[in-house]
């Protein structure tokens, strides 16, 4: 991610940045009993009363103070200020088939109590006698918050999901939950047969369930250049399936770069829309909403295309033309992800990185002037194009984004003892023995990493240099910006896994990439952090290594040194108290487990206590790791 160069050691950080739900890279060929994918807890947004909730009195409700997160009711547990339990539960079946299963819920706490240090009030979730989580009267913050976790152990069973909210003599805390899903899929899935539409929300709109989609994208576009490369024009497409139950009656294109220019007036360029209706930009012109012609049931796919045209402005940015070189950075428009949160419209943030989108297949054909190397996402190829003219076709399988350069750049490549293919592209003013000295450390780097979360599945991997970079570097599939820094790059690199092949929704949940890569930094270059932990202090009970984007732009000044440093601190320490082994084996496990999938806070918690040889509930509170 991006950063303003505080130490060289987080500059690589800070702006460096499916349908795989969990998935591995080769899946079984023997599947178990066939498995439908479903949302097994019914009524699970109580809109249809309490049935078949059992609760206690009062519970299931729709008024006193509290809102829904969705439709008009919701369960709430305790806020009476004395000594009080309530109950909500209600029994599910995981069918036998199945072997991936995730529940999902919305939780928001308040509370009168004005301690910063003891839980006096809790809430408890359990499956099956198994508690998942708990949270107090110190998990109390605005709005709600969404909790996820792996159940998938349940399969085959019918079981008792339940809350168990306590309250002590004193304050009221009140915890309410709403939109609580369980999702089935996995084990030899059949091709499902169109569902019926769910219950429609009072807004009309059904609800989602917890299934990203669109899923399995896959772009195709083809744009030609300018002399200078900074203009290009042409076509892209894009066809999807529906991997949720929901039917889906629009996608949203997200035209991120249009944060850099004035909307309505904007780098980013999208008409001629086909395979569905396109509506006036929104969220400050970076997101479009494109309404299909009809609904897609489930296992259903559709197309969207559109012509193409992309500015791109002066500064030395991720997507910022630097002279005579310009780097193109989430200039393609991608789909935005649709889950149980709805769909992901997150603003831009140039603090660090918004995007959270599904693995995908790029096939990319760039027309170019011939004096200029186009350094990009995949396996590129080139072959002569009109007179003057290089036609450059990259083409890559199972990535996040597709990024690429222009310029009159420099290369040097190389090859890493583990076989993988490495370019260095340079601006002018980097001198020969600085290329080259990035070339070895992107080398060692990147086999590094693989040796420890799985080996890089891409053929190829490009990192463009320029000094003038203001963010430090940034990460994009297979494609590095970066300054001639030997932290900064093997940082950039560890994005590969992390935000690249371990996805994540970066704008709610950064340090699922930044902490990560910078703690795989920190292992690549034989660095133990030893006692970082003892000089963290935090600015406020609200600051949270885990809080989301939001909360670090209104924080600015606190994102690199909490998400960063207490961050992978945090993981350190993690591994000091489970020991290296067990902490060597959970990261390299997760990693497999969520290849080419996407990571959420309360999966990663789940693995770790799995691993552990000790309750983590106090560790993850000492740490402020939250999810």
């Amino acid at each position: 991610m991006r950063s303003t160069l505080l130490p060289l050691v987080a500059a690589g950080a800070l702006l460096a940045a499916a349908v795989a739900a969990t998935g591995a890279t080769t899946a079984t060929a023997t599947a178990a009993a066939a498995c439908t994918p479903a949302q097994v807890v019914a009524n699970g947004g109580f809109e249809s009363g309490g049935s078949p909730w059992s609760a206690s009195s009062g519970v299931i409700t729709s008024g006193g103070g509290q809102t829904a997160h969705g439709g008009s009711s919701f369960a709430w547990l305790d806020g009476y200020g004395s000594s009080h339990t309530d109950t909500l539960s209600q029994s599910v079946t995981l069918p036998a088939g199945c072997t991936s299963a995730t529940l999902s819920l919305w939780l928001h706490v308040d509370t009168a109590e004005t301690t910063a240090a003891t839980a006096y009030d809790k809430l408890t979730a359990s499956i099956g006698g198994t508690a998942l989580a708990s949270w107090s009267n110190l998990d109390a913050r605005p709005g709600y918050l969404q909790k996820t976790f792996d159940v998938s152990s349940f399969a085959g069973r019918t079981v008792a999901l339940s809350f168990t909210g306590t309250e002590d003599s004193g304050l009221q805390t009140s915890f309410v939950l709403d939109d609580i899903a369980l999702n089935v899929s996995g084990g030899g899935t059949p091709t499902p047969t169109p569902t019926p539409t769910p219950t429609p929300s009072p807004t009309g709109t059904p609800t989602p369930d917890a299934t990203r989609t669109p899923a399995a994208p896959a772009y195709t576009v083809s744009l030609s250049s300018d002399a200078s490369g900074a203009s290009w024009t042409g076509h892209e497409s894009v066809s999807f399936t529906n991997a949720s139950a929901t039917p889906l009656t629009e996608v949203y294109l997200r035209l991120w770069d249009n944060a850099h220019g004035s909307c309505p007036s904007t780098p980013i360029t999208v008409t001629n829309v086909t395979g569905g209706t396109a509506s006036a930009l929104s969220v400050a012109c970076t997101a479009m909403k494109v309404t299909l012609p009809a609904p897609l049931a489930q296992g259903q796919g559709g197309t969207v295309g559109f012509d193409l045209g992309i500015t791109v402005p002066s500064g030395a940015d991720r997507f910022g033309h630097d002279g005579a070189y310009d780097f193109l950075g989430n200039a393609l428009p991608v789909l935005a992800v649709r889950d149980a949160a709805g769909w992901h419209l997150d603003p831009y943030t140039n603090n660090g990185e918004s995007f959270y989108s599904l693995a995908a297949d790029f096939d990319v054909t760039l027309d170019h002037p011939s004096g200029l190397l186009v350094p990009a996402t995949g396996t590129s190829v080139d072959t002569p194009g009109a007179p003057g003219r290089t036609v450059t076709r990259a083409t890559a399988a199972k990535v996040r984004d597709f990024a690429w350069g222009a310029g009159p750049f420099t290369r040097i490549s190389g090859t890493s003892a583990a076989g993988v293919k490495v370019n260095v592209y340079a601006v002018s003013g980097i001198s020969s023995g600085d290329a080259q000295s990035m070339l070895s450390t992107a080398e060692s780097a990147v086999d590094a990493h693989a040796q420890r979360f799985g080996a890089y599945p891409y053929a190829e991997l490009d990192a463009v240099l320029d000094n003038g970079f203001w963010f430090g570097g940034m990460e994009y599939p297979g494609f590095v910006l970066d300054l001639v820094s030997t932290t900064a790059l093997t940082h950039e690199i560890a994005h590969q896994w992390f935000y690249g092949i371990v996805g994540d929704d970066e704008y709610t949940s950064p340090w699922l990439d930044e902490s990560f890569t910078d703690y795989a930094t920190d292992l690549a270059l034989g660095k133990t952090g030893s006692n970082c932990w003892s000089s963290v202090s935090w600015s406020s009970s609200a600051e949270k290594i885990t809080d989301s984007m939001a909360y670090w732009d209104a924080h600015a000044s606190r994102y690199s040194t909490v998400v960063y440093t207490y961050g992978k601190c945090a993981l350190h320490d993690l591994r000091r108290l489970i020991g290296d082994g067990a902490m060597s084996t959970l990261l390299h496990d997760y990693a497999q487990s969520h290849w080419y999938g996407v990571s959420t806070t309360a999966e990663f918690k789940a693995a770790a206590q799995a691993a552990a040889g000790t309750d983590l509930t106090s560790f993850w509170t000492q740490h402020r790791i939250e999810g």
